[in-house]
């Protein structure tokens, strides 16, 4: 399972993820109730969470943040005042850990709509799934370290630092960690509409693409 092992605000500290759920509900008023519907998650499990009595999978995070139409990244969020410029030191973005890497948001407290950039780590053989990830928009992905292996619309490329990769999102495509070490890339998501999230499609956990893909 791809658990949840921290989150990380820009100081370092650890995010209530608990109580950042109970805000986002009910700024979308809505109880936890018809929160469990909309994300088919147990009652009780949504009750503890928001209570601090255990601790989300990065799998929950995703059905939670596609149930109430936010980007993951919005479990980061603990400022409320929004900025015009982000500037952040090495070592300080919010980020979620799980099992197989590290996800780091680079435009924490900035109101993007049209692009979503990310810091992403991944470990040997982390890949995508074997569904193919189709949204809208833009894709641009650049490595920094390692190797990872793109693979669009049935055109494998393989990517090692310094190289770039820029395409049309709606193309079937797959990613992996094709190297014997862990690899880090910059990967910017640019949407064609704002309510799409395609950080959804990427990040969601193994467990729950097995489930999809046994389901259809």
């Amino acid at each position: 399972m791809n658990k949840l092992t921290n989150i990380t605000d820009p100081d370092g500290n650890e995010i209530d993820v608990g109580r950042q759920l109970r805000t986002l509900r009910k700024e979308k008023g809505l109880s936890i109730r018809a929160l469990a519907e909309l994300s088919s998650l147990n009652f009780n499990t949504l009750s503890l969470i928001e209570n601090g009595k255990t601790s989300p999978s990065v799998s929950t995070l995703q059905q939670l943040a596609h149930a109430l139409r936010v980007p993951i990244t919005a479990f980061f969020d603990t400022r409320p005042v929004k900025k015009s410029v982000v500037h952040q030191k090495a070592g300080s973005r919010p980020r979620v850990t799980y099992s197989h890497g590290m996800l780091e948001d680079m435009a924490a407290e900035l109101n993007l709509r049209q692009v979503q950039p990310f810091l992403l780590t991944l470990e040997p053989g982390a890949d995508s799934g074997r569904e193919p990830i189709v949204h809208i928009g833009h894709e641009f992905v650049y490595v920094l370290d390692g190797y990872l292996t793109y693979t669009i619309a049935g055109q494998e490329y393989l990517l090692e630092a310094g190289d770039s990769l820029v395409f049309e999102a709606p193309l079937p495509h797959r990613w992996k960690n094709s190297g014997e070490r862990a690899s880090r890339s910059l990967l910017i998501l640019c949407p064609a509409d704002e309510n799409d999230h395609p950080s959804e499609h990427h990040f969601v956990s193994k467990e729950r693409k097995a489930a999809r893909e046994s389901s259809g």
